[in-house]
């Protein structure tokens, strides 16, 4: 998969996207038709996907822990599935986020494992097995809705409103996994994050075909002592511009900054660098939990970066409070339709 998205996928379509379109029409063709005869492995519990349109994060990590902390105020003990991408483990793997460090698992599994039990593997029917034998009855995938692996009982597509799909075209001239029709028809929601109108026509058309559209925002969970205050920001996240707007939006002044490639593992000289900018200009060093559980226990200075890096935090809010609980029972009422029509 990759990790950084080429600029071009987000502007107006060009020479480039129109250069490659005959690798997406093949692509497009391949993926769309794994789509449309996905069978996929059964589970005796509900499955619940957390996926998206693009190549490239809309929000899917906070929308799946959302999901998990709605799941255990109901009292069941939900389990994360994850691929680990960015992680070196290829085996299937309980991730003990006391234990791994995100080279060996990847960066969202340990922030999912803070939440519920997370499980990486490479082969997702093998993960899946895995949690249910740990005892999880509700399996939340994080990402994996273009796949054909497992049988999902819910599919909510998280799209987010300022960048919406970029410029529309499928992998290799855009971002977009698998055709748009083929994912709608696939899909059981769509949820919009944030207030922009990237997302409309996606809305206006999953509205026609009778999809719902849910709505939340992505809210930090504290800030008040970044107001005011002058901040190096660094992030190394597929859109390093949500988390500066999410900065600006608490008043923060954001004095300096540096991108990185997302799931970016930093080197000992861009460490080095970071601290060396801040402590010459005196700006607090300001970055994601991502970024953050990237450098715990990692080499070099990579504690100390961490130690005097102010962390914000975010959660995803559902406009509807209700939504989280609508998803889970609906996710549970299909999962016992299979069952019994499985059994009859």
């Amino acid at each position: 998969m990759v990790s950084e998205a080429p600029p071009f996928w987000w502007t107006k379509t060009g020479w480039q996207a129109i250069c490659l379109y005959p690798l997406s029409f093949v692509y497009g063709r391949i993926s769309g038709a794994v789509m449309r005869h996905r069978r996929g492995h059964v589970l005796p519990v509900p499955v619940i996907c957390i996926g998206n349109f693009t190549i490239g994060g809309a929000g899917k990590t906070p929308t799946a822990i959302a999901i998990a902390r709605a799941a255990k105020a109901k009292g069941l003990t939900p389990g994360f599935l994850s691929r680990g991408y960015g992680g070196s483990l290829d085996v299937t793997t309980v991730v003990d986020p006391h234990h791994h460090r995100s080279t060996a698992v990847g960066d969202e599994p340990l922030l999912l494992a803070r939440e519920a039990l997370t499980v990486i593997s490479r082969r997702r029917v093998a993960g899946a097995d895995k949690l249910v034998a740990e005892g999880v009855d509700l399996v939340i995938m994080d990402d994996g809705f273009q796949s054909a692996r497992l049988l999902v009982d819910y599919a909510l597509i998280v799209v987010d409103s300022m960048r919406g799909i970029g410029n529309g075209w499928v992998v290799p001239s855009g971002p977009v996994r698998a055709p748009l029709g083929v994912q709608m028809r696939q899909l059981d929601a769509i949820l919009k994050v944030g207030k922009g109108d990237a997302a409309d026509q996606f809305v206006r058309q999953a509205s026609r075909s009778g999809k719902p559209v849910l709505v939340a925002n992505v809210v930090p969970q504290a800030g008040e002592d970044l107001i005011g205050r002058s901040v190096l920001a660094y992030a190394g996240i597929a859109d390093p511009n949500k988390f500066y707007r999410t900065l600006q939006e608490l008043g923060a002044v954001i004095a300096d900054r540096q991108d990185f490639p997302d799931h970016h593992h930093l080197a000992d000289d861009e460490i080095a660098d970071l601290l060396a900018r801040a402590e010459r200009q005196g700006l607090q060093l300001v970055t994601t939990a991502k970024d953050s559980v990237r450098l715990s226990g990692g080499h070099g200075r990579s504690g100390e970066l961490q130690e005097r890096s102010r962390v914000v935090d975010v959660d995803m809010i559902f406009d509807d409070p209700k939504a989280p609980d609508l998803i889970i029972d609906r996710a549970i009422e299909a999962c016992r339709r299979r069952r019994l029509g499985t059994k009859a």
